[in-house]
């Protein structure tokens, strides 16, 4: 019995992990949203210090996840499966980071409206995630995971719908050759950040078709 109990223990931790770096992900994309508002409200935004702690815990949580991968025979589910969504976790914070870089050296005042749409469906995106992450340790059915995944694919759907739009304004707009080469590539950039969320997503759905 007290082996059981050891193993479920141990399986508990690879949930816990995956589970807090979909929230880390989550607190990364909710500070690019805020750094924004800041903007907005003609405030002078945070440095990166929040982006680069959210992305320094992701790390932490994708090497303790090696270690617990390292020390466990078993897992609840398949460690390619772990392996990959970790590692997709991580590229969130990591692009949302490359993202708030590039802004906070932009050339004079950052155009924030044109990123705050991308920028709120890239929050539901990365909350959606978040519940579908949270759903893996309770078994949960394919039918709840495919309803959010719908949800984050709407997210990215829109967000690519967005880009086009903000790039047809840069196309036909004033701006300098400098300016629209740098605003083309952050449209991008946060275009990817909500890929990113849509690729982790996928994992979740593959690994509870595996499991149903």
């Amino acid at each position: 019995m007290n082996f059981f109990k050891r193993l479920i223990g141990r399986n508990e931790v690879f949930f816990d992990l995956l589970e807090g770096g979909a929230e880390e992900a989550k607190v990364s994309v909710d500070l690019f949203v805020q750094l924004l508002r800041q903007i907005d409200e003609g405030k002078q935004p945070a440095g990166l210090d929040d982006f680069i702690q959210a992305r320094r815990k992701e790390k932490r949580i994708r090497h303790l996840m090696t270690e617990a991968l390292g020390r466990t025979f078993v897992t609840p589910i398949d460690r390619e499966d772990i392996e990959a969504l970790s590692s997709a976790l991580y590229r969130i914070p990591k692009q949302v980071e490359r993202i708030v870089e590039r802004v906070t050296i932009y050339p004079g005042t950052v155009p924030h409206e044109m990123f705050i749409r991308q920028a709120e469906l890239m929050s539901q995106a990365a909350g959606a995630l978040v519940f579908m992450v949270k759903q893996l340790r309770h078994g949960t059915t394919i039918e709840a995971i495919r309803e959010a995944n719908d949800r984050l694919q709407l997210a990215e759907a829109e967000a690519d719908k967005v880009m086009l739009e903000k790039l047809k304004e840069l196309y036909n707009g004033p701006c300098g050759a400098k300016e629209f080469v740098i605003l083309q590539k952050l449209f991008e950039m946060v275009e990817q950040a909500v890929d990113r969320c849509r690729n982790a997503g996928m994992i979740v759905v593959q690994v509870v078709l595996k499991q149903s």
